[in-house]
């Protein structure tokens, strides 16, 4: 409604003057508009410059993708195929692909976690249907050793007779 009484849309239109803290007793707020009546001009004079000098940039924000940023687009579902890629590309795109292909890798590392536990868990679960525990291994372990150190012993006791 606000937009329509001024004329414009409301996000053409900020508060100024805004108190640091809320409270009911506050000065009333000022509109004032977001952006000078000038940048309107600006922008037309910006055009006009673009089209007068082709090589003129405003504002660079455009890059040449890497190898590996063709792949990124290209898994992140941007663009078809590696042929599709513009020569540039605007940062914001890459940086939604890749936030893109971070998530599919976080999916896919859960999804292998999930299944490492259940490898985990089946095959401990078969090792102790075959009594095949780790009280099991370290008593066969340490029966080993005693049976060395008793060699050791007899051939000890053997050797200054």
């Amino acid at each position: 409604m606000l937009g329509r009484l001024l004329g414009s849309s409301p996000r053409l239109w900020w508060w100024g003057a805004r108190p640091s803290t809320w409270s009911p007793h506050a000065a009333p707020l000022l509109l004032r508009p977001a952006r000078a009546i000038g940048d309107k001009a600006k922008g037309v004079q910006d055009v006009v410059q673009q089209t007068a000098n082709p090589g003129y940039k405003a504002f660079m924000n455009e890059r040449r993708p890497t190898n590996f940023d063709k792949k990124v687009l290209v898994w992140a579902g941007r663009f078809k195929k590696e042929e599709d890629i513009p020569k540039y590309i605007t940062s914001e795109v890459l940086d939604a692909a890749r936030n893109t292909v971070r998530i599919k890798v976080c999916y896919i590392m859960i999804a292998l976690t999930l299944l490492g536990c259940l490898a985990m868990v089946i095959t401990g679960k078969e090792a102790a249907k075959r009594d095949h525990t780790l009280l099991r291994m370290n008593e066969q372990k340490k029966a080993k050793w005693r049976a060395e150190v008793e060699k050791d012993q007899e051939a000890a006791a053997v050797k200054p007779q």
